[in-house]
């Protein structure tokens, strides 16, 4: 529900839009940059974004490759550390945080990298 508060509130749109010259110099579909941004956050609403990028583009454009390939290649960071740190009693989770979003961020590199090598840009 806070997912859809934070899209609907154009907060995310706004985001897309500022950092929209960045990533093109950087050759990223801004219209992925919401996916990358959920992804930590929830699985449920990532899977949601990547649905519609598909349905929009289809599941044989640059941007449904990219959505499917960042979906398959980071986690939901804030949900690992939450539920398995809290079943083991681990309090403290900010180095593990950092390595989490850290590692997040290489696999959105990565799949950028991947999908434009194995199948180019559109």
């Amino acid at each position: 529900m806070a997912i859809s508060v934070f899209r609907a509130s154009g907060a995310l749109d706004f985001i897309v839009q500022s950092l929209h010259p960045l990533l093109s110099l950087l050759h990223f579909p801004s219209e992925v940059l919401p996916l990358a941004i959920i992804r930590p956050i929830s699985g449920t609403a990532a899977l949601g974004i990547t649905s519609d990028l598909i349905s929009v583009y289809g599941p044989d454009s640059f941007i449904g490759r990219l959505a499917a390939t960042i979906q398959g290649s980071t986690d939901t960071t804030f949900y690992v550390l939450t539920v398995y740190f809290g079943a083991v009693g681990i309090k403290k989770m900010g180095d593990a945080l950092k390595v989490g979003l850290l590692a997040d961020l290489i696999g959105i590199i990565a799949a950028v990298i991947v999908v434009t090598l194995v199948f180019g840009m559109n």
